[in-house]
């Protein structure tokens, strides 16, 4: 003859192997913690690789260089300076045809051809030849800042191109308007869409101006 449990015992029953089964998972989960209790953890919602898109490994600072690297260059024109003393705006003054301009650059030369290269990173926007003033280049750059390179030869870039800092993009020649300097390099820095002394800004990074 078969006996049956009477019903609290057999909810006893049950009630015991769900506590003992709750018991057995929470040890479980105890155990595949690190031994150190007392270390504090840190839930993010974002993965690794949301985190690595964001990182920089390197920060650079563009700094503008000189468009050459010749160390034997000198100024054989100089940029006018309205503040600057009349003797010193008198060389800077440009005589062609009769008629005495101010000069929006500098000229560089060393008596002989040298190579001419880029102030900063940038976009070739314009290559043209020019009767008057030479071989012209002109690059833009990040903040506003453009540098035109004139009395030029032997150029190596063209429109669209993108340029590196330092790269050499021409050689240095000669101009019609400028014919006493002989070989040389003209070169005009347009910040904010004015000419400025390009003397002023040489090793100053971008985020000076």
């Amino acid at each position: 003859m078969s006996r049956q449990l009477k019903k609290s015992v057999v909810y006893g029953l049950y009630g015991t192997s769900f506590a003992l089964l709750i018991g057995g998972l929470a040890l479980l989960g105890t155990a595949a913690l690190p031994k150190n209790s007392n270390q504090k953890y840190q839930y993010v919602s974002k993965g690794i690789l949301d985190y690595e898109e964001n990182i920089k490994v390197v920060n650079t600072i563009d700094k503008i260089k000189k468009p050459y690297t010749d160390a034997e260059i000198a100024i054989v024109k100089s940029y006018y300076d309205y503040k600057a003393e009349a003797n010193e705006q008198e060389k800077a003054l440009i005589y062609y045809q009769n008629t005495y301009m101010q000069s929006s650059g500098v000229a560089y030369s060393n008596g002989k051809e040298f190579d001419v290269s880029a102030i900063l990173p940038g976009v070739v926007k314009e290559v043209k030849e020019d009767t008057t003033l030479g071989n012209i280049v002109v690059i833009e750059h990040s903040n506003n800042i453009t540098s035109v390179y004139q009395s030029i030869k032997d150029i190596t870039v063209n429109v669209g191109d993108e340029v590196a800092s330092g790269q050499i993009i021409a050689k240095s020649s000669t101009s019609n308007i400028s014919t006493e300097l002989d070989n040389h390099l003209y070169f005009e820095l347009i910040i904010n869409g004015a000419c400025v002394n390009p003397e002023n800004y040489y090793e100053k990074s971008v985020s000076e101006i």
